[in-house]
């Protein structure tokens, strides 16, 4: 932090949970402002996701394959084999395979951000972004930015719509938007679209929100035990804290571990799901 005083904890937490922005942040919603470690983060993840698959891709053999080529191919039949039972339409799986396929590489790459030391990064930017003339904030977990998990949530949202009309036409389409899922009869146009509506959003914002919570918890947590270490000193007490840093920090990473890879596997499966029910005629 630019103070020369150590923060206190409150501080400490709100300046790592501080983006970097273009602008100031005003009191009113104003989408000129954009979280440039975010938008940083993602691109850059994306690029090595595309990169780390096009590098399977390249190396592949019809001998025995490497270990790279063997990691992406059991990669690839988990995602494959979990469309074939969710999407049906065989020409719609030469898009939506690769599609899910790189939701979860990349996904997982922006969650293993938060197996970083919390203060690495931001330490190292403390050093080169001021001098560079930016502000001393860096957050390195895009699925901590609910803007990020939410663009993603949309993205989906948009890709389904392109199905139904792609699947079922315009027509068919708005059709079933008034006509599923109480019945056709005029009476029930009004709620029927109400209805889809409500499935749209609700589907869009759960898909969105359930990422972001999970992992805004989880680096919660980990700012929480580095407090933990940032409080120790040479005494019975502080060798404790110092103790209980390292053992909680340690058992946190193996299960965070888990929480990393699974959120990636419910994002991309929910992907799948919303896909495969804009296939399906009502």
């Amino acid at each position: 932090m630019a103070s020369g005083t150590a923060p206190t904890s409150g501080e400490y937490i709100v300046h790592h949970l501080t983006h970097l922005q273009n602008k100031t942040q005003t009191e009113v919603v104003d989408f000129s402002v954009v979280n440039m470690d975010s938008v940083f983060w993602s691109i850059t993840l994306g690029i090595v996701a595309c990169w780390l698959m096009w590098m399977g891709a390249r190396r592949a053999t019809s001998g025995v394959p490497g270990r790279w080529q063997a990691a992406v191919e059991m990669l690839f039949e988990m995602v494959n084999s979990q469309a074939k039972g969710i999407v049906h339409n065989e020409k719609s799986r030469e898009f939506v395979v690769p599609l899910a396929l790189t939701v979860f590489v990349w996904i997982f790459l922006m969650n293993f951000m938060d197996m970083l030391p919390v203060d690495l990064i931001p330490t190292i930017w403390h050093s080169v972004g001021p001098a560079l003339g930016f502000k001393d904030y860096m957050r390195v977990l895009p699925t901590a930015d609910l803007s990020v998990t939410m663009g993603l949530a949309l993205s989906v949202l948009l890709i389904c719509v392109y199905y139904n009309i792609k699947i079922k036409g315009l027509g068919g389409w708005i059709h079933e938007l008034f006509s599923a899922p109480f019945g056709s009869s005029p009476f029930l146009w009004i709620p029927n679209f109400l209805m889809q509506m409500i499935e749209f959003v609700a589907k869009t914002v759960s898909h969105g929100m359930r990422l972001f919570g999970n992992l805004y918890a989880g680096e919660l947590i980990f700012m929480l035990i580095a407090l933990l270490g940032g409080a120790w000193s040479l005494s019975a007490g502080g060798i404790c804290l110092a103790l209980l840093h390292i053992v909680a920090g340690t058992a946190w990473t193996i299960f965070h571990i888990l929480v990393i890879v699974l959120q990636a596997f419910v994002f991309m499966m929910l992907t799948l799901v919303y896909l495969g029910q804009a296939h399906d005629k009502h």
